[in-house]
């Protein structure tokens, strides 16, 4: 049986070309969540990071975590939510044009309207970059 999540267009206040998730692929209401993202090299930000050797910005990585964990208390309408904090980010290997990006995010601890994450994100199985992010609501 194949489950059919609702598009992250439809849920994130974001449009192009900042919505970082392409799909989300699993979702467990309110506690977890996994996300796709496929990088392509018409990516907006190739054309300056870097010309001859494309490199998806660090910062970029991060705001694809940003916008998976969002999704986990979002419910199926945009809701704003604000970066309050990232802690312990980690970079272990370059994302590049061709990479799909998995997303996985869990909700650790809640203090409405802050929220925090511990989000992962993985190339090929490999672990890309990982980081403890805090949300606050508006």
């Amino acid at each position: 049986m194949t489950v059919s999540y609702p598009s992250p267009r439809t849920i994130l206040p974001h449009s192009y070309p900042f919505i970082l998730i392409d799909k989300i692929i699993e979702f467990d209401k309110g506690k977890r969540i996994v996300c796709l993202k496929n990088v392509t090299i018409n990516e907006e930000f190739f054309n300056g990071h870097f010309k001859e050797n494309p490199i998806m910005p660090g910062v970029l990585i991060i705001e694809a975590m940003v916008q998976t964990s969002g999704l986990i208390i979002c419910g199926e309408k945009p809701t704003i939510m604000y970066l309050s904090r990232i802690n312990n980010a980690k970079f272990k290997r370059k994302v590049i044009p061709g990479d799909q990006l998995i997303i996985n995010s869990s909700l650790v601890q809640s203090f409405h309207p802050l929220y925090v994450f511990e989000a992962v994100v993985y190339v090929k199985g490999e672990v890309v970059s990982e980081a403890e992010i805090s949300l606050s609501l508006s």
